[in-house]
């Protein structure tokens, strides 16, 4: 069986992980979110890609698309190159051998999941200058993006200082240095792997739901809110149809930034801890050296011909 305390700290991010006994458990949830990415990113490229014969909609296609977008083919190969450089960090902290403790898997995760979940509530369909939150339209998502600002910057140096206390905080010896690095380093890369990974998954994934049930597009936009395609046709072209295929256009659009989200989220984790890293392992040395003051140049020696007499009776 394996350890219980690898898999509960991962209970958050991988849900499936009770199904699966053995290591495969461990990574069962990452690889559940990646399976589910692919599919999701296929169906919407395509519908991007995929100009209308004519009519209105040809006119929102040709204001909203891009004609510089990349083939089928190539989204398909970035997708599973960008699946397997995720899979392969996150099978590796958290095997065995990796020596990644519980409570640094449970840092990581959980702030990337906050991450992530605040990401999504910013952008459920993607980002762009011309998309409309349909949530929060206009500035009252501004709130949610300072918070996604902060947890950014901050999320990966406070799961890197969380488990940075607790693995000192484990055992009675201080752990070495390089355990330390290590503990944090994962950690803070966690936060940002798992946080791009929840907001890509459920972006495309929503994005995708929303291509074939109208019943979500209308959920979420409440009504024949005009976006940037429908707001430069004339008035008389302002359809029904023209407006559901704007709102469907622009986030098939829009989320292709979640690629970006993929790949900057961990880089930017990846900074952020590393500089966390070296300030509290100098801390930590500081703290550690014996000498007064915590190092420093030596004191001046004794003076020349000031060596103490054997006691005696003086003469």
């Amino acid at each position: 069986m394996p350890p219980a305390g690898r898999l509960g700290a991962l209970a958050p991010v991988t849900t499936l992980a009770g199904c699966f006994p053995g290591p495969s458990g461990r990574f069962a949830g990452t690889c559940a979110a990646l399976l589910a990415l692919i599919p999701a990113e296929a169906a919407v490229t395509p519908f991007s890609q995929t100009p209308p014969r004519g009519g209105a909609e040809l006119r929102v296609y040709r204001l909203i698309a891009s004609p510089a977008a990349p083939k089928q083919w190539e989204g398909a190969a970035f997708s599973l190159i960008l699946a397997a450089l995720y899979a392969a960090p996150i099978f590796w902290m958290t095997s065995r051998r990796s020596r990644i403790a519980p409570a640094t898997l449970a840092a990581g995760a959980g702030a990337g999941l906050v991450l992530g979940l605040v990401m999504y509530a910013v952008a459920p369909l993607g980002l762009s200058k011309a998309a409309t939150n349909p949530w929060l339209p206009g500035s009252d998502v501004d709130p949610l993006v300072l918070l996604a600002w902060l947890l950014l910057l901050c999320g990966p140096a406070a799961a890197a200082v969380i488990a940075d206390r607790r693995c000192t905080a484990s055992g009675s010896a201080p752990p070495p240095a390089a355990a330390r690095i290590r503990q944090m380093m994962a950690a803070g890369v966690l936060t940002g792997l798992v946080g791009a990974l929840f907001v890509t998954v459920l972006g495309f994934g929503t994005t995708a739901v929303m291509l074939k049930a109208a019943w979500l597009r209308d959920w979420l936009y409440h009504g024949p809110r005009l976006l940037y395609g429908v707001q430069n046709l004339s008035f008389d072209l302002r359809t029904l149809p023209a407006i559901a295929y704007s709102h469907e256009l622009t986030g098939s659009v829009d989320a292709g930034v979640l690629n970006a989200i993929i790949i900057f989220f961990p880089l930017i984790a990846l900074v952020l801890t590393a500089l966390v890293a070296v300030v509290r392992g100098d801390a930590a040395a500081g703290r550690d050296d014996p000498r007064p003051g915590g190092g420093g140049p030596p004191g001046p020696g004794p003076a020349a011909g000031s060596a103490r007499r054997p006691a005696g009776r003086n003469r």
